[in-house]
């Protein structure tokens, strides 16, 4: 693993060595043609399509149902609304669109560096300057921000998993507080590690 929040997995595949402002380039025309595709059959070739990747990028099926399991029930939610409010094929395109799409973003975040999405964000961002802007600040608040969304999304799946456990799943307190602690608690050591390498504010 690598980086404050990262899922980086270590690899020498060809995406691991695709550069990073490739991939997050790659990442905006691939989801919209996610967008585009209608049918299930299309999303499903869509699918195949993303199961390949992850098999080139060899990060493992562990690494790989990491990234979608944080999302399970949100698709299988809406999954359900759609078919109450559309139609089953629509409900099936539109929930084989948000995985795949989570999917795809969860590929870039395994096969590349912190370092190297910030640096390519860094450089994309160069122009705001002209407005008085930082790029660099800038990268990294986006950069955090990618990464800090499954980590919250899995933290939510494991105190929903405790509530479970302990039989107040129907509960909205029981599962608010200690999502809010956790995520704090996330925060704080995302901001430790943040001043250990010299970005605060002061």
């Amino acid at each position: 693993m690598n980086g404050l929040t990262g899922a980086y997995v270590q690899g020498g595949s060809v995406l691991h060595r695709l550069p990073a402002g490739v991939k997050l380039a790659a990442l905006v025309p691939a989801c919209t043609a996610l967008v585009l595709l209608r049918s299930p059959p299309a999303l499903a070739g869509a699918g195949l399509v993303v199961a390949g990747l992850y098999a080139l990028s060899r990060v493992g099926v562990a690494a790989a149902w990491a990234q979608v399991r944080p999302v399970r029930w949100f698709a299988v939610a809406l999954f359900a609304m759609q078919w109450a409010f559309v139609d089953l094929q629509g409900a099936a395109s539109t929930t084989l669109r948000v995985v795949l799409a989570v999917a795809l973003a969860g590929l870039v975040t395994l096969t590349t560096r912190t370092s190297a999405m910030m640096a390519a964000l860094e450089r994309g961002l160069a122009p705001v300057r002209l407005v008085g802007l930082d790029p660099f600040r800038m990268s990294l608040l986006l950069s955090m921000t990618v990464r800090s969304v499954p980590v919250v999304a899995a933290l939510a799946t494991r105190v929903r998993e405790a509530q479970r456990a302990r039989g107040v799943e129907r509960s909205l307190r029981a599962f608010a507080v200690p999502l809010v602690v956790s995520s704090l608690r996330h925060a704080d050591a995302l901001g430790e590690a943040l001043i250990a390498r010299g970005l605060d504010d002061d």
